[in-house]
């Protein structure tokens, strides 16, 4: 499975290369245009509980050098007009296609997490990323809008980071190991399609002010 399914990566990424380096380059020539340098933003991820690498998203947030820890409320503001719709569409996701080709990273698995989290969580991520990181996977086809709803209420970076660990890191593990259990070309298929399909967004309650 483990052969069969990197040579899946190796061919299906230089296929879709071969068909959207226009797209690829029309994005990186509008981000350069609206909102200037540098067009593709580099992240360190883990691939293993003990091996980086730099994952690679055309970039959609203005700079901040002190900038650390998961995307929610408290970074919304940093969002350009362009990344707003790369993200919406997933299109910023596109340059991974180099992280896959790399072997870094899969088509389907589990995200890579951050290095803090692996660091915190060392034992849930060493099972956990005994499946090489993908681009999409199990837990973002079922999770990942619970988890922006669950984020985009966190004000600040620190409760960002406590509802992260609290409530998104363990979901998101036993949806990944679950991926493990079962893992086969067919499944990844099926991911793959429910990624790229549009679903219906869920809508995040607004919270109502009572009257004193």
């Amino acid at each position: 499975m483990t052969a069969t399914k990197r040579l899946f990566d190796i061919l299906f990424s230089l296929l879709l290369l071969a068909l959207l380096w226009p797209v690829l380059l029309g994005i990186a020539v509008i981000i350069l245009i609206r909102d200037g340098r540098p067009v593709i933003f580099r992240s360190e991820r883990m691939r293993t509980v003990d091996q980086p690498f730099f994952l690679w998203k055309f970039r959609t947030m203005r700079n901040d050098a002190a900038d650390s820890g998961v995307t929610g409320r408290d970074k919304a503001g940093r969002i350009t007009r362009t990344g707003a719709y790369l993200r919406r569409k997933r299109l910023d996701e596109l340059p991974q296609l180099w992280n896959i080709l790399r072997g870094d990273i899969s088509f389907v698995g589990p995200r890579p997490p951050l290095r803090r989290y692996v660091e915190l969580f060392p034992d849930l991520y060493e099972d956990v990323l005994q499946s090489r990181p993908g681009v999409t996977g199990l837990a973002t086809v079922v999770y990942h809008q619970h988890e922006e709803i669950l984020l985009a209420d966190c004000e600040t970076a620190q409760e960002t980071d406590r509802v992260y660990r609290a409530r998104c890191v363990p979901q998101k593990a036993k949806l990944d190991l679950i991926y493990q259990q079962h893992r086969s070309l067919c499944l990844d298929w099926n991911i793959m399609l429910k990624t790229v399909s549009k679903p219906t967004p869920l809508k995040r309650k607004r919270r109502v002010k009572l009257p004193k």
